[in-house]
């Protein structure tokens, strides 16, 4: 088991054995091994959570950092880890008869174990910015979004905010650099300049486990993972806590299409943990109920959860607006890697998160963006289903798994579903295998056809 201990005052000594991991909590400062970059305070300034969502906040931030240090690699099945996580906390109590370590098991595929243990501190309590009051501080507006630069939380923003004119959200992002932040940065210019700044609140969050320096008491490993399954629950947490800074009704909106929500696995080799669960309703549920355990009871809301990303252009509130934004989006799982084999940066084009982009924008006859890869053309086609490349696996899998003949219990594949919606999420699945089909035999030809033929 790998184990991390949770700091937030960094002025004590180290008397742990040295196979510990020091997940050291100071925003902006060096020594912080939780690295918020120099602009970190700014995420911070003009609120305060109360204390149980802070220290659902600091949960967050110390599991995305714990998850992208521990390697898969080193287990013996190579994927499953065993992460204790020693957390300081306000209520022991609370925290002891929460079941947060079964909703993390179910996102990540481990086997976590939250150790709490008795902190007066609270993590926000010495960042800059950050009102000193010790009552909960808010930031004035009506609910928290997350906002990640992709399609469909630009599409769940504009519905919000064209659904009441009245409406003012926080829009919430993570970003660690790269591709996804310039793509949030456009869209918020964007949509303050349509709806104004007094309707807009953004709160973009730095965050990652900080490489060595020489003011951290002792240093994280080197090496990286990079099959992180973690980063909607520091999304979240950062969200609740926004949230809960303004009162416990104040929502959480969480814009994501059910067919991804549910993400059935295409082939046999996804099942479990190998077929993400960001926002998967069963984990959805668990970390609700979790999080109201130790008291955040703040609403998360999905208005998407049991519509195709298709359905959702087709009846967008501002399909103008929409339309013209689009290109700026990035909806893409590694958005710069492109950039080493000499090809446009932004959305790749193979990955599943882009071919689902591309089926949905085709749904609505908006199929025209740029890609780094296109999967109709005969010289990229050829590379991609090229079984010794694992730049095709998405789009290999997508085909196997949209034109094969499926029973309705394959919908269960990746997790419980509510009580009493399984027909109502097997039929998201259904049309947005359908949008899948329409989109790849509209536009295929070649070796790309052949393997869309029927099959059982």
């Amino acid at each position: 088991m790998t184990t991390y201990l949770v700091r937030t005052d960094l002025t004590t000594s180290v008397t742990e054995p040295d196979d510990v991991r020091l997940l050291d909590w100071a925003p902006a400062r060096t020594a912080a091994t939780i690295q918020t970059g120099d602009t970190g305070p700014e995420f911070f300034a003009g609120w305060r959570p109360p204390r149980p969502a802070a220290d659902l906040l600091l949960l967050g931030a110390a599991v995305y950092c714990a998850d992208k240090t521990t390697r898969r690699r080193d287990t013996l099945d190579s994927w499953t880890r065993e992460i204790n996580l020693r957390l300081p906390v306000e209520d022991t109590a609370a925290w002891q008869s929460a079941s947060f370590d079964t909703a993390l098991r179910f996102l990540t595929g481990d086997h976590w174990e939250i150790s709490p243990y008795k902190s007066d501190r609270h993590p926000l309590g010495q960042v800059a910015g950050v009102p000193p009051a010790d009552r909960p501080v808010g930031l004035d507006v009506d609910g928290v979004c997350l906002f990640s630069g992709g399609l469909d939380s630009l599409c769940g923003v504009i519905d919000l905010l064209e659904e009441d004119p009245r409406r003012r959200l926080c829009l919430l992002s993570h970003h660690e650099g790269g591709q996804a932040s310039t793509a949030q940065q456009l869209l918020l210019d964007e949509l303050n300049e349509q709806y104004g700044a007094e309707r807009i609140v953004s709160r973009r969050l730095y965050l990652r486990p900080a490489p060595a320096n020489s003011h951290q008491a002792r240093a994280l490993p080197r090496f990286r993972e990079n099959t992180t399954r973690s980063r909607s629950i520091l999304f979240l947490t950062a969200a609740l806590a926004l949230a809960a800074a303004e009162g416990i009704e104040t929502p959480v909106y969480v814009p994501e299409n059910g067919f991804i929500g549910i993400n059935v696995p295409l082939i046999r080799s996804r099942v479990g943990s190998a077929s993400t669960r960001t926002t998967h309703p069963h984990f959805m549920n668990q970390l609700g109920a979790a999080a109201t355990a130790i008291g955040v009871p703040n609403p998360v809301l999905n208005p998407y959860r049991l519509r195709t990303k298709g359905e959702i252009l087709a009846e967008s509130r501002n399909a103008e607006l929409l339309r013209r934004l689009v290109p700026l989006s990035v909806s893409c799982s590694h958005p710069e890697t492109a950039r080493y084999v000499g090809r446009k940066q932004g959305n790749c084009g193979y990955c599943f998160p882009c071919l689902i982009r591309r089926a949905s924008l085709a749904h609505v006859g908006w199929d025209d963006d740029e890609y780094a890869y296109d999967v109709f053309d005969e010289h990229d086609i050829t590379i991609l289903l090229n079984r010794r490349s694992r730049r095709g696996a998405d789009l290999r899998a997508v085909i196997a798994g949209a034109f094969a003949d499926r029973p309705d219990r394959d919908v269960l594949r990746n997790g419980p579903l509510p009580q009493g919606e399984r027909a109502a999420f097997t039929g998201v699945w259904r049309r947005g295998l359908a949008e899948l089909r329409a989109w790849l035999a509209n536009g295929a030809r070649g070796a790309l056809t052949e393997l869309m033929e029927p099959r059982s």
